[in-house]
């Protein structure tokens, strides 16, 4: 499956969004590139790569091919303590505002090193679609440009009609009372391709009121047009109409995912196992889940950005503890707005015997393992697509960003999930996970998602859309030079 090699390979400079489920996208990518050929400079932010050197050890990122290399660039931000967790909406304004100059200052570095060393200069850059505006420095060097969108294609095409929404008067919202009284409810029916969705749906920059975060999103999807191709973690079986309506107007856009099928393919190499986890994971969790019974297991998770106020903690908490299933609960220490995760000594002692908590965990590896039988998520795009790879149906709690139209499509489009309100409350969360596990609802749920897993599993095939599709942007666009 290796591409032939030229004189000099292609390089390839691989920059993500510096948050999690980002990083984890374009690390796959990144890898599926380097079997391909290609010679790889993957590029975190300063904090990011300390966080990964103490989350999984200071010689990690030794030891690799030599043609796999990590570079680091500022965020822009003030130094800070390496184990908190940095400020979303400020991170997104400085990395936008602040870091195409040491961009550019990267890529002249790595063109200046390969005079002497014999490396290859930058023939492609691969960066967030979230970080279109290194655009400039791809058109500066004449080479061609791909921008991941880690999400689902629907909400990148979403923000890109940002100002239809505008223009019919739709959005921004009259005021607060529109989002109780029922407005949310809107049917959106004029947007190509999407079908059987509402304004609540949105991503929730459009009505949360948060304009900056808004405006950062609609700048960056604006310059979209401008790049040479747009890949996306998704299956054309999971968004086939949104992808044509999207290729209709965009540059190509090629679905590739699950990128964690097409990373299985890797040899088994120090390559295979390089993670980037910027939380330290443990390795119990599964040792606990090898001594429950298949299908017995509830797995909690509302990833790296979710947090809950103490009460939503407790109404979760005891909504798990009087369903009476065995849990595996992945709680952050920054998961409960402004004080530590404290759960009473009634739930531990009550759940003692079949629920373990921890702080973070392998999430592909624990929703492949067999006594998985539902997971209660915030529904990020990643969650839910290693999520249908593992075969395990879904509770959405969706909290903030792209969650609730990940959340809609889950739910409504592939049958996969059941959502729970907002104002989360114990006896709604026992309902459903009764429901998910031993209810008719949730016996169809099952039925799908191993439905849905087995068309992921031929996707990323020989054959497949995914599998071809990496080839075709390689051919067609990545290896082709800028005249």
């Amino acid at each position: 499956m290796e591409t032939s090699s030229a004189t000099k390979k292609p390089h390839a400079v691989c920059f993500p969004l510096p948050f999690q489920s980002h990083i984890n996208s374009m690390l796959k990518f990144a890898k599926l590139l380097h079997l391909k050929g290609f010679h790889i400079t993957f590029v975190n932010t300063e904090f990011n790569h300390q966080k990964v050197l103490q989350s999984r050890g200071q010689d990690s990122l030794k030891d690799l091919p030599a043609d796999f290399r990590y570079e680091t660039i500022t965020d822009g931000l003030p130094p800070s303590d390496v184990n908190e967790m940095q400020n979303i909406g400020l991170l997104l304004d400085s990395i936008t505002k602040n870091c195409l100059n040491p961009f550019r200052d990267l890529l002249a570095k790595i063109n200046r090193a390969s005079a002497s060393s014999g490396d290859p200069p930058v023939s492609c850059i691969v960066s967030d679609g979230l970080l279109s505006l290194t655009l400039e420095a791809a058109n500066e060097l004449g080479v061609p440009e791909v921008l991941l969108w880690g999400g689902m294609a629907v909400s990148m095409w979403l923000i890109h009609h940002n100002q239809v929404f505008v223009e019919k008067g739709l959005l921004p919202l009259k005021d607060k009372s529109c989002l109780t009284n029922g407005y949310l409810d809107t049917p959106v029916e004029f947007i190509p391709g999407v079908t059987n969705f509402r304004l609540k749906d949105l991503p929730t920059v459009f009505y949360d009121g948060n304009d900056g975060f808004h405006n950062i999103l609609c700048q960056q999807v604006e310059r979209v047009p401008n790049a040479s191709a747009i890949v996306v973690n998704t299956m054309e079986a999971l968004e086939g109409s949104i992808l044509k309506a999207m290729n209709s107007v965009l540059p190509p856009v090629y679905a590739i995912g699950p990128l964690q099928l097409l990373e299985q393919e890797l040899p088994n190499h120090q390559l295979k196992s390089l993670g980037s986890n910027l939380w330290k994971e443990d390795e119990a969790c599964l040792k606990w889940l090898d001594m429950k019974k298949p299908n017995s297991v509830v797995y909690v998770n509302f990833g790296t950005t979710t947090v809950l106020t103490p009460q939503q903690l407790l109404e979760f908490a005891w909504g798990l503890a009087n369903s009476g299933y065995p849990f595996l609960w992945v709680i952050r220490p920054d998961l409960v707005i402004g004080e530590g995760a404290m759960l009473p000594p009634e739930f531990t002692k009550e759940t003692a015997e079949r629920g373990m908590i921890t702080s973070w965990c392998r999430q592909v590896e624990v929703l492949r393992h067999p006594s998985l039988a539902g997971f209660l998520s915030h529904s990020g795009w990643n969650s839910i697509i290693e999520t249908i790879c593992g075969g395990v149906p879904i509770i959405s709690w969706p909290f903030i960003g792209d969650h609730t139209n990940n959340c809609r499509y889950a739910c409504a489009h592939w049958g996969i999930s059941m959502e729970i309100n907002s104002n989360v409350k114990r006896d709604e969360v026992e309902g459903l996970l009764r429901e998910l596990i031993d209810g008719e609802k949730g016996k169809a749920m099952k039925k799908k998602t191993m439905e849905w897993k087995k068309i992921a599993e031929e996707t990323t095939k020989p054959g497949g859309s995914s599998y071809s599709n990496i080839d075709k942007l390689i051919k067609e666009v990545m290896l082709v030079q800028k005249k």
